[in-house]
């Protein structure tokens, strides 16, 4: 018989929402998962401002270019998850990926004063 407050496991969203998917779907708590989905696109939109370092591009900053392929890593790990079945190790793989996620942002502002007092020379 169906329930229709329980999703069908074999209904996945298109390609370019999975993201948004995985990170949903990688917290247990409904409430949690929203939040952490709103919070995914809102710290996006605060990237901009927590830029700390001098330097805009990334050439001379190789801190940061590991930061970057890291996070690219992350976000097609989280997509490639987020088509697999909600089981044992694709739901734990989802849930490090997603703090990840979150721990680049946080870490974004930190590197980039790190990198200003590495940078600073006295002469």
């Amino acid at each position: 018989k169906a329930n229709p407050l329980v999703t069908p496991q074999h209904i996945k969203p298109e390609w370019y929402f999975l993201f948004a998917y995985g990170i949903l779907r990688s917290i247990p708590n409904k409430l949690g998962g929203t939040v952490a989905l709103v919070l995914s696109v809102a710290i996006l939109m605060t990237a901009p401002f927590t830029h700390t370092s001098h330097l805009r591009p990334m050439t001379f900053r190789p801190m940061m270019q590991i930061m970057f392929w890291t996070l690219v890593a992350t976000f097609i790990t989280i997509t490639w998850a987020a088509t697999k079945p909600v089981e044992p190790p694709f739901t734990l793989i989802g849930q490090i990926t997603s703090t990840l996620y979150f721990l680049f942002f946080i870490m974004n502002p930190l590197l980039g004063w790190l990198e200003n007092k590495i940078s600073m020379t006295d002469t």
